[in-house]
């Protein structure tokens, strides 16, 4: 039997049997109802009013329900309602079965929803049909939805599985980046930590308290891996110059923000709800915005610059400062931090500074663990 089989069987308990449940206040009603499903096969149960059955139901859900109108306490259509109501019975099919007989009652009893109506006195043959095909119509219509959930379970697998292999070609180009630039160690994996904690310490405040959510933490802490992801196509020999480039190489040094960002733009074209790529485009495009309005590649200042880049460019820098570049020697901890302090309000988000620079025991912790 395939998976698949077990999981349908299982869902519908196909060897259970069938559980009819009937309300109402007569006893000879009750006892002709019952005579007839239990000759028919059926399990019976009996109640003389709504609110025991209504505990009942809830309790040991039936099949089906037959339920009188005219009766003391609850009436037929509060019952009906109440059952309605509650996440175990509100899809148990309810036929009405009165003496009443205008089409204002039968109107009000689908209205409180009933499926069928049953005119006393009855006619056995015509309760069996009735009977018969709510209860084929429900069955069919368990399938749907047990069908429908399962489709949809697997649609989510192969939608997860395709957005993990994308991130992992993703995660691939961005270290391939890495691997090219002087820098060979774990600078992605330290940002992508350092990120995610410089986010969390954030969102605790009232203006991102709605903004930074765990999701949202955690899409900046991997969308932080593509910041420099277009130093893929920068050349070697402005890479892994040992000196101070010349202007001319500063300038296409800078172009590796936009062409980042020209990549990511192409992927979010085509699933342009994934927030992950939509955020790390803004970090690959504005991180080394500074927030005075003299960063590049397009002078944004202030809250104007993104977010996420504001996050990763403080990040970013404090992770440069401590490494050991092909033109110059790493700072130290205390050094860097002084470095990023004097930089507030001038590189850097003045609150993302205080952040940092008062927790910045843990983000030393996180180089030193990851180097």
């Amino acid at each position: 039997m395939s998976a698949y089989s077990c999981y349908y069987k299982r869902r519908l308990n196909v060897d259970r049997p069938t559980n009819i449940m009937i309300i109402d206040d007569t006893p000879a009603n009750l006892k002709l109802l019952e005579q007839l499903l239990r000759t028919e096969g059926y399990h019976v149960f009996s109640f003389p009013n709504g609110e025991l059955a209504i505990k009942s139901a809830i309790n040991k859900r039936p099949d089906l329900i037959f339920l009188d109108i005219n009766m003391p306490q609850m009436n037929g259509y509060e019952v009906c309602k109440a059952l309605k109501s509650h996440r175990n019975t509100f899809d148990i099919p309810i036929i009405f079965i009165s003496a009443l007989h205008s089409t204002m009652d039968k109107v009000k009893a689908f209205n409180a929803g009933g499926v069928d109506y049953v005119s006393k006195p009855f006619e056995i043959e015509e309760v069996r049909a009735r009977l018969k095909t709510h209860l084929k119509i429900h069955e069919l219509e368990s399938k749907l939805r047990d069908v429908s959930h399962h489709l949809g379970e697997m649609v989510k697998m192969k939608v997860a599985e395709v957005a993990e292999s994308q991130y992992a070609t993703i995660i691939a180009l961005a270290r391939l980046a890495e691997s090219r630039d002087d820098d060979i160690g774990n600078h992605i994996e330290r940002v992508k930590t350092s990120c995610k904690r410089l986010a969390q310490l954030l969102s605790v405040f009232p203006e991102y308290k709605n903004l930074i959510t765990p999701i949202y933490i955690e899409n900046l802490s991997h969308a932080s891996l593509l910041h420099d992801i277009g130093k893929v196509a920068i050349e070697d020999a402005i890479l892994k110059k040992p000196e101070r480039l010349t202007i001319s190489e500063f300038e296409r040094m800078k172009e590796h923000t936009t062409i980042g960002a020209d990549t990511l733009k192409v992927i979010l074209e085509k699933y342009p709800q994934n927030k992950f790529i939509s955020m790390g485009l803004a970090i690959a495009n504005y991180h080394h915005e500074k927030w005075n309005g003299t960063g590049y590649p397009g002078h944004l200042s202030g809250i104007s610059i993104p977010l996420p880049a504001r996050v990763m460019s403080i990040v970013d820098v404090y992770d440069a400062l401590r490494s050991k570049r092909c033109y110059k020697d790493p700072f130290t901890h205390d050094e860097s931090i002084r470095i990023i302090q004097s930089e507030k309000g001038i590189s850097f988000d003045p609150l993302i500074t205080d952040i940092f620079v008062e927790h910045h025991e843990e983000f030393r912790q996180i180089y030193d663990m990851t180097t």
